[in-house]
Order: C-alpha cells, then sequence, then structure tokens
C-alpha cells in the first residue's frame, strides 16, 4: 500500500533535531504513524478521568488504511475532530495513543522503529501490530451504551 502521507522533500530526520512548535506542516503530518488510533472513540471514567480506547471508530476512518476518508474536509462531517498541534498538545495528552509520534516526541522520547520515519514504509506500523488495521468496528453499527463492550488494551 502506498503512504498517504507525502513524505518527501523533509530533512533530514528533523524529529530528532527541530522542536515540534518550530517543524514545517509537512513535517507535523509526517509525525503520523497511521495506526488509526487516534481516530478511535473514547470513554472517560467520571470517577478518575481515565481516559480508554475503544475499537469503536469514528464513521470516516477507513479500517484498512487506518485514514481518515475525508481528512482535508472532516469537520464539515465531524466538528468535534481535534486538529493537534504543537500549542496544544499538552490539553490532549490524556487520549493521544502511547505509542503515537506526537506523544513521544512531546515527552523527550524516541520514535519507535517501525514508524515509517525510521523504517521508511508505511506498512511496518501494521506489519508491528500497533495499527487498527481490520480491527475496528464503525461508529453507527455499536450503540454508545455498548462502546464498553469494545474497550482496547493501550501499552504504557
Amino acid at each position: 500500500m502506498t503512504d498517504c502521507i507525502d513524505r518527501t522533500g523533509l530533512r533530514p530526520r528533523f524529529w530528532e533535531t527541530v522542536p515540534l512548535n518550530r517543524m514545517t506542516q509537512p513535517e507535523w503530518e509526517a509525525l503520523c504513524d497511521g495506526c488509526g488510533k487516534c481516530c478511535l472513540n473514547k470513554l472517560e471514567d467520571e470517577e478518575t478521568g481515565e481516559i480508554a480506547l475503544t475499537r469503536v471508530a469514528c464513521r470516516l476512518l477507513d479500517d484498512s488504511s487506518c485514514r481518515c476518508a475525508q481528512y482535508p474536509i472532516r469537520h464539515q462531517f465531524v466538528p468535534e475532530c481535534i486538529v493537534l498541534k504543537p500549542d496544544t498538545l499538552d490539553q490532549h495528552m490524556t487520549w493521544i495513543p502511547a505509542t503515537c509520534a506526537y506523544r513521544l516526541l512531546y515527552e523527550g522520547r524516541r520514535l519507535y522503529d517501525w514508524h515509517p520515519l525510521i523504517s521508511g514504509d508505511p506498512e511496518t506500523v501494521h506489519a508491528a501490530g500497533v495499527s487498527m488495521r481490520g480491527r475496528t468496528v464503525p461508529e453507527f453499527e455499536v450503540p454508545e451504551d455498548d462502546w464498553e463492550d469494545h474497550l482496547i488494551e493501550e501499552p504504557t
């Protein structure tokens, strides 16, 4: 499968030397590993505030590519879809997946070897078993009251 993200013309290993708030828009977008986890519906425990991922996916997630089917115009369909930006990352850390490049770099950690920027191959995230490819159910097929039946474990 071809990479949905254009990773050409980027500064070599920019993620190791360029602060998040100094990355170009193409560099910022290239941080996405294509796992699809950001497009999963989350549940928040009202008592603890803990966020849990479900395998119930946003109606726009393409389960085979792990990409938003309407990314450039997604807010027309899902107004609450969050746009990650360097200056708002701290507000979203509670739900950003543990393996996400945005989170890893924000926390001063390294990208995993399976990340397409490291491997040069967008398929390595799927081969590593990190992505949600083939593992989601569309939100319109599962009543919201049943989402807790679809919780997934996320590495810590």
